[in-house]
């Protein structure tokens, strides 16, 4: 009933930035937790960034904090993660997802390829 869909992935150099978006649709996502994931080639996929419904309360992974803000536009039913001082590790594909009940994801997107060259 929630079909997101991810968009803003590309090539990028080391110490640039990108920013995803993930665009919900079917059902208005302003009460969703939402978040980021990623998942590098041969690794398992792994958390990266959450944000609750209200928008006022966040979480990263230790690798990106600092570096990766998540933030949502609820009138736009769209989430977003700017990436900042990108590294050759954060190549990955970036899913994004949201879950409305405790901690789990109900739905996903189909995932975006960020990948930064050195």
């Amino acid at each position: 009933q929630v079909q997101l869909v991810e968009s803003g992935g590309g090539l990028v150099q080391a110490g640039g930035s990108l920013k995803l978006s993930c665009a919900a649709s079917g059902r208005t996502v302003g009460t969703y937790r939402m978040g980021w994931f990623r998942q590098a080639p041969g690794k398992e996929r792994e958390f990266v960034a959450v944000i609750g419904g209200s928008g006022t309360s966040t979480g990263y992974a230790n690798s990106v904090k600092g570096r990766f803000t998540i933030s949502r536009d609820n009138a736009k039913n769209t989430l977003y993660l700017q990436m900042n001082s990108l590294k050759p590790d954060d190549t990955a594909v970036y899913y994004c997802a949201a879950g409305l009940y405790g901690l789990q994801y109900e739905f996903w997107g189909q995932g975006t390829q960020v990948t930064v060259s050195s």
